[in-house]
């Protein structure tokens, strides 16, 4: 017998109510269809139905599934594991990856995520920015991902579809929505063809494409002290690219249900938890911005993490920074596993009224970088009160990695980006044209 349909929850809204009912019905119907199917498919008709009411099926699961998880309600539970695959180049790692690993994850219970190789992404599209390590490290410090995958080849034949469902035991590839052609080839066609393959709608409003364009409009500065610029419009190529580079720039905002997605399972800290608190731009959210993260919440039990507003990220940085908006930068970081809680748009200066509101016993600064602590008497200085309580400390990540150095990259490959840009921007532009008019 199915399983009967999932009561409401007390003050449940009604929609709610009905996906749960329509994901029973689901689930009674793909059993049903299962042993009617097994009768039926000793013709040839009759199997060709049952398969393409198989697949029709399988489409609905997954927007069942997706629905319940951008309700920010308790997911449809599956009856077993459901291993699901994900993979890509994920260079420059950003919060539209991470919403993607939420949405994968969604589907199944078991959240498996190839990370591309260098040497395959140079071959299909060019160099990646980030390398082998960066872009891995981002990828595992993700709280929706179950498993990493390295040096995984940017298109997948049918013998490596084949080896990943046999050694990973996977259930179901997934991608976005949008296509994804090396060579007029489809990279997924093994995967389509194995049956085991499932699309989840992009994130609008960020691509890695959107933030390196964002990158080429700074110019570069002799030194961390002086502010960036926005480059001469001259230099960024025709007046048509130009104005669509500046169009798109910074075009998403975030809303309170996508926020509460990424914050699903924030718990308050226990009673008498040793509280830890950061804060800083985490602008463009790398592999440094981890490692650094990853020490602060070794040095308690609970990490807070404060992320600045652009205003006050611009009145440190220059008015080019930050180039990525404050609901970007914070929900990046609500996608780390090393991070409990976020305080949007948190001041700049820690003060005696936040360390007892939050409950913090250690305030921890990076020892280097843009946001690395000031010298001791600076009359401005955001962490003099946690210094006079004592609760002031520093923190080593041991990585050198930051925004600038990321900048300084794409601005060592200027004309190879540029171009590169151009075409990606134009892909993406025809995407979502199309994507909108349907």
């Amino acid at each position: 017998m199915p399983d009967p349909p999932l009561p409401p929850s007390p003050g449940e809204p009604s929609s709610l109510t009905e996906l749960k009912h329509l994901s029973s019905t689901l689930q009674a119907t793909a059993e049903a269809l299962c042993r009617s199917s097994r009768a039926s498919e000793a013709t040839a008709a009759h199997g060709a139905a049952s398969a393409k009411v198989r697949a029709a099926l399988a489409e609905a699961e997954v927007a069942l599934r997706l629905l319940a998880a951008d309700a920010a309600v308790a997911p449809v539970v599956p009856r077993a594991e459901v291993r699901v695959w994900m993979d890509g180049a994920f260079d420059m790692m950003h919060f539209g990856h991470a919403n993607a690993f939420r949405q994968g994850k969604a589907l199944g219970t078991h959240l498996i995520v190839g990370v591309n190789s260098d040497a395959s992404i140079t071959e299909a599209k060019g160099a990646p920015i980030m390398n082998d390590a960066e872009r891995t490290r981002m990828v595992r410090s993700c709280k929706f991902v179950n498993e990493v995958v390295e040096n995984v080849p940017y298109v997948m034949d049918a013998d490596y579809v084949r080896h990943v469902l046999q050694k990973h035991r996977v259930d179901l590839i997934v991608h976005g929505d949008d296509p994804c052609i090396v060579d007029g080839r489809d990279v997924y066609e093994a995967a389509k063809a194995a049956g085991r393959y499932r699309t989840i709608p992009r994130t609008e409003g960020v691509s890695t494409t959107d933030l390196v364009g964002r990158m080429l409009l700074l110019a570069r500065k002799p030194s961390l002290e002086e502010p960036a610029t926005p480059t001469r419009c001259s230099e960024l190529g025709e007046s048509e690219h130009r104005g669509k580079l500046l169009r798109r720039s910074r075009a998403f905002l975030s809303t309170s249900r996508m926020n509460s997605c990424f914050a699903r399972g924030t718990r308050a800290p226990a009673p008498g938890a040793a509280v830890v608190y950061v804060a800083g731009a985490f602008d463009l959210f790398h592999a440094g911005h981890v490692a650094f993260l990853e020490a602060a919440r070794g040095l308690g039990d609970y990490l807070v993490v404060g992320v600045h507003g652009d205003a006050v990220v611009a009145k440190k940085r220059g008015d080019a920074f930050p180039v990525m908006n404050m609901q970007e930068r914070a929900l990046s970081v609500l996608g780390c596993r090393f991070v409990d809680d976020c305080l949007f748009d948190a001041p700049l200066h820690v003060s005696e009224t936040m360390v007892q509101s939050f409950k913090i016993t250690v305030v921890a600064v990076a020892a280097r970088g843009p946001d690395a602590a000031r010298p001791d008497g600076d009359r401005d200085d955001p962490f003099a009160v946690p210094k006079k309580l004592g609760l002031f400390t520093t923190v080593d990540s041991g990585s050198d990695l930051s925004s600038t150095k990321i900048a300084d990259r794409i601005r060592d490959r200027h004309e190879a980006l540029l171009a590169r840009y151009h075409k990606k921007a134009a892909k993406e532009e025809a995407y979502y044209d199309q994507r909108h008019a349907a």
